[in-house]
């Protein structure tokens, strides 16, 4: 499958899938067999025509701070070209972001026998090039009228928290680590018993007749059957020098812990107080301008998009004159120390924007609109700012992947994540989505009275306790000396600001008829040296659900004091109390919620940006009838 003659289209997905659930090197199951997605070496974007590399030079620079991504220059969206409708067979069906098949051994249908995809015994088809998801493997054996037996992936494979995956070493389990007596290349059988009890798969040796089940494999037996791991990399065809030697863990094709994704994403806003259309345009295409002198200006207006459509109303001294500003700016910047211990900060120019009393200039990509009259006058001990966010711009960039332990947001060395590609890349895959949204701040001086009386109280202690429980398990085999439980603790007031999102995501799901899976937060908490208090709510996907000025509405004057009201008075009760309700983080547990469940708070993985974690309804209103339990609500008077 690795020549440009082998290509076939097998299906499709989102750009949003290749950020989310299915990029570089994930597993993706499709109705007849798995692939592989391929390392970023192997991607081509050579005969993608119409494609644009995606700007947000904020986001860039702060990447290439990011040890590996030094040499980043630039950011793409996937390889696409159109076509594929109008001729499903075309040049357009072999653009696209390659993949291979994994595991390479197959089960057949029909006999059970297992068949290694490299053998002449499997054959490739997929006849209907409208239909890619029909493509199949089948088992040429015997004689079978009509269509031959399919053949499907033999649904094991291994990975280890070092982000390892290997095929699944049938023949040496089945002959506890020897070689089969009476063949070089055994033949084998895998049979399937059901069974409600685990894996129940009988594994045979069809020349020697011995035989092992696949429960083994799996627990504390495994670690006995199975040899250590071998350090591949399949998605850049390459081992570890070395290997690995870790304790390979048995994974089943189609499970969620195989590949998480890390991210890094940022909102298009302007960099500062005082920016002006032209500053911020060059900002956003200073890839094209940074390396052109002046005089070149001429053929830009004439060959360059961006320049030609976004820079008409300034002429060449001008441009240049922002040019010059941008570059000294960036050449002030202190570059940033080797080391990874944190994330880059990109939510601070964000904040500086939403909460700027100072009304920016709109762009295509950001526009602001403060309510006439300020917060209604019902909401005044609720929220101090209330913003509609007309138009904003999101841009998303997949940096790396784990496999078993999902990447920290605040820690990137918690869990040890995987490259993209063979040597350091010089760009990233990106997607770009459009929206709307509605920006909250609450009162700084609410929210400090608020932390003063939650933070000696026994259910913040349990929060806190549970956080430093939760990082010991999520290290899992990689707790060292320097292990700190509570590092990158997000603090007391990221609970309440948190917990009064999804409060509001669920109001405007439930009342406004939006789809809560097509709504993302981001949550300004800041940090004791910098304390913020702000909620984005905003739509970020790729239809026209997200632009149509439906979530801008409900920051009207006449309609947010009612959906407020209406998240807080909902809150007090869940159908799932008392359970609900009297919900708090246990000694030996690390769930990382307290009065939360999935009838009140939960909310999807791409809606929330902490999983779920960090909520309680205890902390926003009462939900006791006890004074202390009041005393412990941001707002003990709901509107």
């Amino acid at each position: 499958m690795r020549e440009e003659t082998h290509r076939r289209r097998v299906g499709a997905v989102r750009p949003s899938h290749l950020m989310f659930t299915s990029g570089v090197g994930a597993l993706v199951d499709l109705p007849n067999f798995a692939v592989l997605v391929r390392g970023l070496d192997d991607w081509n974007h050579t005969h993608a025509y119409g494609w644009e590399r995606i700007n947000e030079p904020r986001l860039l620079e702060e990447l290439r701070k990011l040890p590996g991504n030094r040499k980043v220059e630039e950011l793409r969206p996937a390889p696409w070209t159109e076509g594929t409708d109008r001729d499903p067979g075309g040049p357009a069906a072999r653009v696209g972001v390659p993949t291979t098949p994994f595991p390479s051994n197959f089960r057949c249908t029909s006999c059970d026998d297992l068949v290694p995809l490299d053998s002449d015994m499997l054959a490739f088809e997929n006849a209907n090039p409208r239909r890619p998801h029909e493509a199949r493997f089948t088992h040429n054996v015997g004689k079978h009228k009509g269509k031959k037996p399919l053949a499907v992936p033999a649904r094991f494979v291994l990975a280890c928290t070092s982000g390892h995956l290997d095929e699944f070493p049938y023949s040496l389990f089945v002959h506890k680590g020897a070689d089969c007596p009476k063949a070089s290349h055994p033949k084998l059988r895998m049979e399937d018993r059901g069974g409600n009890v685990g894996a129940n798969v009988e594994l045979t040796c069809v020349n020697c007749g011995e035989h092992r089940n696949m429960r083994d494999a799996s627990g504390d037996r495994g670690l006995e059957s199975l040899p250590r791991c071998r350090g591949r990399h399949p998605h850049l065809q390459l081992f570890e020098p070395g290997g690995c030697g870790k304790a390979p863990k048995v994974l089943v094709l189609g499970a969620s812990n195989q590949w998480f994704s890390q991210m890094l994403s940022a909102l298009a806003v302007p960099s500062g107080a005082g920016t002006t259309e032209l500053d911020n345009l060059v900002e956003q295409y200073w890839d094209m301008l940074k390396d052109t002198p002046k005089d070149q200006y001429a053929v830009l207006r004439q060959f360059a998009p961006p320049m030609r459509d976004h820079f008409g109303k300034w002429d060449d001294d001008t441009v240049h004159e922002a040019a010059e500003r941008h570059r000294a700016v960036l050449e002030g910047e202190q570059p940033k120390g080797e080391g990874a211990e944190s994330y880059p900060d990109l939510r601070t120019a964000e904040w500086e924007a939403f909460s700027s009393p100072e009304s920016h200039e709109p762009t295509p990509d950001f526009a602001l609109r403060r309510l006439d009259g300020g917060v209604p006058e019902e909401l005044r001990g609720v929220f101090t700012d209330v913003v509609q966010v007309e138009r904003l711009r999101e841009v998303r960039v997949l940096t790396a992947f784990t496999r078993l332990d999902s990447p920290d947001k605040d820690d990137p060395t918690m869990v040890e994540t995987v490259r993209l590609s063979r040597e350091d890349p010089a760009w990233l895959p990106a997607s770009e989505v459009r929206g709307e949204g509605i920006f909250l701040r609450v009162s700084d001086e609410l929210l400090s009275a608020w932390e003063k009386r939650v933070a000696d109280s026994t259910a913040m202690h349990l929060h806190r306790k549970a956080y430093g429980t939760f990082r010991e398990k999520r290290y899992s085999d990689r707790v060292g000396s320097g292990f700190e439980p509570m590092r990158h603790w997000p603090g007391e007031r990221y609970i309440a600001l948190h917990t009064l999102s999804h409060l509001l995501i669920w109001a405007i799901a439930l009342d406004c008829g939006y789809n809560a899976a097509s709504l993302s937060e981001k949550i300004y908490a800041g940090s004791e040296e910098d304390p913020r208090g702000g909620i984005l709510i905003y739509t970020a996907v790729p239809d026209s659900e997200g632009t149509l000025g439906g979530l801008v509405s409900q920051a009207e004057p006449d309609r947010l004091p009612h959906l407020v009201r209406q998240a807080l008075h909902g809150a007090m009760r869940c159908s799932s109390d008392p359970l609900c309700a009297e919900r708090l983080p246990q000694p030996q547990a690390d769930f990382l919620h307290g009065a939360a469940c999935h009838v009140c708070l939960f909310v999807s993985e791409t809606t929330c940006e902490h999983g779920n974690r960090f909520l309680d309804r205890r902390f926003v209103v009462p939900v006791g009838g006890a004074d202390q339990e009041r005393g412990l609500a941001l707002y003990p008077e709901l509107p």
